[in-house]
């Protein structure tokens, strides 16, 4: 946070999307960059400074999560700003290149950086002085990396916007002075670029000397190294970005139609239909026991991130969670495009116990439990859910490896017979449990999840790591 008499800035951090929102406050003026659906924080903040909230500015139509410009504009009637090339379904300011807003004393430029995405804009804030102070570069440049030029570009190559990319970093943000504060829209563990740094800021001193990207100075060697190694996005990348661009209901509204409790009863005849039950509590109590079918994706870890890759957008979702999470459960789940939750089991996965219902649980073990089946059980499979590079620098000898992302192909598991044993794990605890979630709603029963995946199983007397290289993510 940057304090001064004149110059109010915070950044918000949501560590589940990796995602940074700003507020910038001077002499009474806010503005709000890259909000989250949910946008009481940034009332509460205006609120707090005894400001109002003059702009809502986007860096770009965000692919991984809905952002909260429309509900913001509605509760502020400050306009939403974007950059050059921006076309929307509903009415917001075009900014020119190069064009300067006041906040109080300070001034916010306009960057039209295309390369991530054609509109993608950055905002320079410079202080009461006139001097550069910070550049908000949402996906175009981050700490240690650039955003991924593959995701929604029209028309054009990646190869091509990785070319913008190069002469937006060079024209625009390298010829800023080094003391400038760099403020991405993004941190560690975010999809949107390769590998970001540890950190969620930095400077551009700091950068020109660390990021690769800044660093290049030939246009074809920076486009070949941009473009590869990338991984492929999360499926609902295009669907966030296609309802950021187009519009979407007052999260008021979703909250009103999702947020009700359904007796056992109800729950029940929803469980008769199409519906999709999602239990969001800690992965260590859904494995000790849960309504049968249900897939598990617990609030603990990339929440957010998860149910956007795994969840199919337009089925009704009813939810089991722990007692007092059915608010933030919808929530979370509306910030990357949900809003089709039709209610929440009253009382939770308790109730459905004292009512003596049917319930399913998935079989823990230890690393030495599997270290000693190993040699003897001939129809033992290991399964291995995490990323390709993480399985490639160091996996159980032996082990198949399945991506959580590639669970959702239920073709990817028809290999599995009745006969196997499988032995499943990820790296920590967490993506195995939901993949034993869908491993089960598919009809494979005939499995264990690994207590503390690959971090407990690597050190573990009898089970051997091997590596392999020249593995992309």
């Amino acid at each position: 946070m940057q304090k001064s008499k004149t110059m109010f800035v915070k950044q918000l951090y949501t560590n589940c999307l990796s995602e940074a929102a700003y507020f910038i406050e001077s002499g009474g003026e806010a503005v709000v960059i890259d909000p989250l659906r949910d946008i009481d924080a940034y009332l509460d903040l205006a609120k707090e400074r005894n400001a109002t909230i003059k702009y809502i500015f986007e860096t770009h139509f965000h692919a991984d999560f809905v952002s909260g410009h429309l509900d913001l504009a509605a509760a502020t009637n400050a306009p939403i700003v974007y950059g050059p090339e921006a076309v929307t379904n509903f009415p917001i300011y075009l900014a020119k290149d190069g064009e300067k807003f006041t906040i109080g004393k300070l001034t916010l430029e306009v960057l039209h950086t295309p390369g991530h995405t054609l509109e993608s804009t950055c905002y320079l804030l410079t202080d009461e002085a006139g001097q550069p102070h910070s550049v908000f570069t949402g996906d175009t440049l981050f700490v240690g990396d650039v955003g991924r030029p593959d995701l929604f570009s029209g028309n054009l190559t990646k190869e091509e916007l990785a070319g913008y990319l190069y002469d937006s970093l060079n024209n625009k943000i390298k010829v800023l002075p080094d003391n400038v504060i760099v403020y991405p829209a993004h941190g560690p563990g975010s999809s949107c670029g390769k590998n970001l740094g540890p950190h969620t800021y930095s400077t551009l001193g700091d950068e020109k000397s660390t990021n690769y990207a800044l660093k290049a100075t030939d246009k074809e060697e920076f486009i070949k190294e941009v473009t590869s190694g990338l991984n492929t996005p999360p499926s609902y990348f295009p669907i966030n970005a296609r309802i950021n661009k187009e519009g979407y209901d007052a999260l008021q509204a979703v909250m009103e139609k999702s947020n009700r409790p359904l007796s056992i009863a109800e729950f029940k005849e929803k469980m008769k239909n199409e519906v999709l039950i999602l239990d969001t509590r800690p992965a260590a109590e859904f494995a000790e026991g849960f309504v049968p079918g249900s897939l598990s994706i617990g609030l603990e870890g990339r929440f957010a991130e998860w149910a956007g890759s795994l969840l199919p957008f337009g089925e009704e979702i009813i939810l089991v969670t722990s007692p007092g999470k059915e608010e933030e459960t919808i929530v979370r789940l509306a910030r990357v495009g949900f809003d089709h939750v039709a209610g929440y089991l009253e009382g939770g996965y308790e109730a459905w116990i004292d009512a003596g219902e049917e319930r399913d649980l998935i079989i823990t073990v230890e690393p030495d439990e599997l270290a000693m089946d190993l040699p003897h059980d001939h129809n033992l499979v290991i399964v291995d859910v995490r990323k390709p590079a993480e399985y490639a620098d160091g996996h159980i000898e032996g082990a198949m490896n399945i991506t959580l992302s590639d669970m959702t192909d239920p073709g990817n598991l028809a290999d599995f017979d009745d006969n196997h044993n499988l032995y499943v794990h990820c790296q920590g605890g967490y993506r195995s449990i939901i993949a034993c979630s869908m491993m089960k709603r598919e009809g494979i029963h005939n499995l264990r999840n690994v207590e503390g995946g690959f971090n407990a199983m690597k050190n573990q007397e009898g089970l051997k790591v091997v590596q392999e290289k020249n593995v992309l993510n």
